[in-house]
């Protein structure tokens, strides 16, 4: 390892991290569209509408993350369980002490510091940002167009850039911006492009000019704080620049969990609220509807590891834009369940996303090489141990 440049070791851990990083691509794309095909279905067909419900029960399921994740490390483990908790407990504390100075070394004096007053309000701002975006969604979704609602949140890929400058310190680059502008076109064309706006021709059923207005001013601001939830992750919870993979993995699962536990010890609050007041009575599921709901709320869980994982290693701007494949796929599997063709202007929009998601991947991948260039012709300058091995324990 020694024995090579810095451009091929750059490339070798810009590769690594890409590698994760597409795996988990892939998990969040296919749990997220299984579980909007059943929460639709759950509502819809089934007639279990409770929005806050099923927001607080999906949330609060990211809980499972971190026991899951420590399950699964263990299963992989051949320690005795002492020196593994010892070990796990340290990283999770070095790498939250990591989080919070936003630097790879932790000085000796600080190493007994705890980063849990940080993470704890770190936690109640980043989850305040998701909760008010996700309700945004609920609140929005009938009063306003599915058109509208579809292309006004999914524009949180512009406002995740637009963070990203002043909040990540994100360099301004062509390529990047086109790549947004193109992926947002083509959520335009997808929601638009069949000339279809959520209209039914029948003045009795179209929905009240005002009342549509202020839908989509509800979805309009929790497209920006969607946005922003990811800058804020990402600035705030994610280990700082250099951080081996699986160090970061571990450590987005542990946030998600964070994330869960604050979910159901603080936002239940609102339940018996709504309930009292007849704006969502609470009714638990039963029979068919309860194990659908059930199923749905896993796959939210996977998604939600899959999308804190991808942001870690890469950015909250791809992140963003890779989510917006999520359109293209669901629009594919209605096809097969419902039979109904996809129209050219979702055929188009779809190819829109995917070429725009193909251009931000590529120049992340050329951001993440340079950058891993850089820090090991500095850690090569100054150290002779490889930086690729540092964190070997946590892969």
């Amino acid at each position: 390892m020694r024995s090579r440049s810095p451009g091929t070791n750059a490339r070798l851990a810009a590769r690594k991290k890409y590698t994760y990083a597409a795996f988990f691509l892939v998990a969040s794309l296919v749990s997220f569209t299984v579980q909007t095909e059943l929460a639709a279905y759950v509502q819809n067909d089934l007639g279990w509408d409770k929005a806050y419900c099923m927001l607080y029960l999906t949330h609060g399921s990211w809980s499972l993350l971190w026991p899951l994740q420590l399950l699964f490390l263990r299963w992989r483990s051949r320690e005795p369980w002492p020196q593994f908790w010892r070990r796990h407990k340290l990283l999770i504390r070095s790498t939250a002490q990591m989080v919070e100075r936003q630097e790879l070394d932790v000085p000796h004096g600080l190493a007994s510091y705890s980063p849990w007053p940080y993470l704890i309000k770190t936690t109640a701002f980043v989850t305040t940002s998701l909760t008010v975006a996700g309700l945004s969604w609920y609140l929005a979704v009938s009063m306003t167009t599915p058109s509208d609602l579809t292309a006004i949140y999914n524009c949180s890929a512009f406002f995740a850039y637009a963070f990203s400058v002043p909040l990540l310190k994100e360099r301004l680059r062509l390529d990047k911006s086109a790549a947004v502008a193109i992926a947002i076109v083509g959520v335009l064309v997808v929601a638009y492009g069949d000339g279809k706006s959520g209209s039914s021709g029948d003045p009795a059923q179209d929905l009240d000019g005002a009342k549509r207005l202020l839908g989509n001013l509800i979805i309009g601001v929790g497209s920006v704080l969607y946005g922003l939830y990811e800058v804020l992750y990402k600035r705030y919870a994610c280990p700082p620049e250099g951080t081996s993979a699986g160090r970061g993995m571990i450590f987005a699962n542990t946030f998600g969990s964070m994330i869960g536990c604050f979910t159901l010890f603080v936002l239940w609050i609102p339940l018996p609220i709504l309930h009292v007041l007849g704006i969502e009575i609470f009714e638990l599921p039963t029979g068919r509807t309860a194990w659908l709901l059930f199923i749905s709320v896993v796959m939210n869980m996977i998604f939600a590891g899959s999308f804190l994982v991808l942001i870690s290693l890469t950015s909250p701007v791809l992140s963003s834009v890779a989510a917006l494949l999520t359109i293209f796929i669901v629009a594919i599997v209605d096809w097969f369940l419902t039979g109904v063709p996809l129209s050219g202007a979702a055929v188009f929009g779809g190819l829109l996303i995917i070429g725009a998601f193909a251009m931000l991947s590529l120049s992340t991948w050329r951001e993440m090489a340079e950058d891993e260039r850089k820090r090991r012709e500095v850690d090569l300058s100054g150290d002779d141990d490889d930086p690729g091995e540092s964190d070997k324990d946590d892969d």
